[in-house]
């Protein structure tokens, strides 16, 4: 506990006086030059309530006294009363400017010394009181926090596990889709993460770009509707076929929407866009809705890309893989349909990162 006033004076009779001052209300130490004072503030601070410091002393005088103080972090938890005979308004105005918390000039009443003592021993008490209050309240809130942060990543890891179980079923519906499931999440983080490099203004920020890798695994989770002599189909499909094929966007949605009250609403609602959107085209020639531009939602394009490259560097059963290059050419020259011009840029600059990860 903070009780004790340490008063520093080269003067004995100084030193007497203001001991006599204060002696009825707190204990006093006594100090006769700074070195002796700075040996006390380093032995007893924690039990030091004010100190009253004199400027002109020999040897380390009061100014060298703040300086050091200051740099030991004294200032700001232990007041300081600066009694002096010096005149200046400069001398002053230096002190404070170091950290002293009042002034008083020689010669000076009992009462005004006992007056600003108690004040900022006052002062000070209830200032550290409420510090202290912060710090429990901080720490408090940091508890709270972490709390909060292992609920979200519980919620997060059931959110991954929800589209992991769902992308199996769609894997065991079409054999093609095992690799395939695993390639677009990979190939959608890589382009996500140079989208958010490039373009800012889609605010993609780590989290989101984690959602989205982790939803395009339902990209086509409405082929589980399709059926076998559609969906697994060796050559050309009819016209009257392909239409029952394009429907697997708008069927993957109603499957979704029917899953309520297990999963985060964000996952949801990203899993929902890029089961509908990740056929749209940037021309509006895509399908289901005809969207077209950035009527698109950027996670459904991003999808897009790398479900069409993944398509295409694959094999089939209806066709065999093409080259790594070909299909990068097919689609940068909108052979497969026209993408964003800026995810386009993107695709170039990850062109490298895509053959790495297909060679892994």
């Amino acid at each position: 506990m903070r009780e004790k006033v340490l008063i520093v004076d080269d003067m004995e009779l100084n030193r007497e006086i203001l001991e006599e001052i204060l002696i009825d209300e707190y204990p006093v130490i006594q100090a006769e030059s700074g070195e002796q004072a700075l040996q006390i503030l380093e032995e007893q601070r924690e039990q030091i309530a004010v100190v009253l410091l004199d400027i002109l002393m020999p040897g380390i005088d009061g100014y060298e006294v703040l300086s050091i103080m200051n740099e030991k972090g004294y200032i700001g938890k232990i007041p300081v009363l600066i009694i002096s005979s010096e005149t200046s308004d400069t001398a002053e105005e230096k002190c404070f400017k170091m950290g002293v918390t009042d002034f008083i000039r020689k010669p000076f009443t009992n009462s005004m010394v006992r007056l600003r003592v108690k004040n900022m021993v006052d002062l000070y008490a209830y200032r550290n009181k409420l510090e202290k209050s912060v710090e429990r309240q901080t720490e408090t809130v940091k508890r709270q926090y972490k709390l909060l942060q292992a609920q979200a990543d519980k919620l997060q890891k059931s959110n991954v596990k929800i589209i992991d179980i769902l992308g199996t079923i769609v894997e065991y519906r079409d054999l093609e889709e095992r690799t395939h499931i695993h390639h677009v999440k990979e190939f959608t983080k890589i382009l996500a993460e140079q989208v958010a490099k490039d373009y800012p203004e889609y605010n993609l920020t780590a989290q989101r770009i984690e959602v989205i890798a982790s939803a395009s695994a339902l990209h086509d989770i409405g082929k589980i509707a399709i059926p076998d002599a559609i969906l697994l189909k060796p050559g050309k499909l009819t016209a009257d076929e392909y239409e029952y094929m394009k429907s697997h966007t708008t069927r993957g949605c109603e499957i979704i929407e029917h899953i309520d009250g297990v999963w985060d609403e964000s996952y949801k609602k990203t899993s929902y866009t890029i089961c509908r959107s990740h056929h749209e085209r940037y021309d509006g020639r895509g399908y289901p809705d005809g969207l077209a531009g950035e009527e698109i939602p950027i996670s459904a394009q991003i999808v897009s890309v790398a479900d069409t490259y993944d398509a295409l560097v694959s094999e089939r059963v209806y066709k065999s893989a093409y080259p790594k290059d070909k299909a990068f050419h097919m689609i940068v020259a909108g052979e497969c349909g026209v993408f964003s011009p800026r995810l386009l840029n993107c695709f170039r600059q990850v062109k490298e990162q895509f053959e790495e990860m297909l060679e892994e």
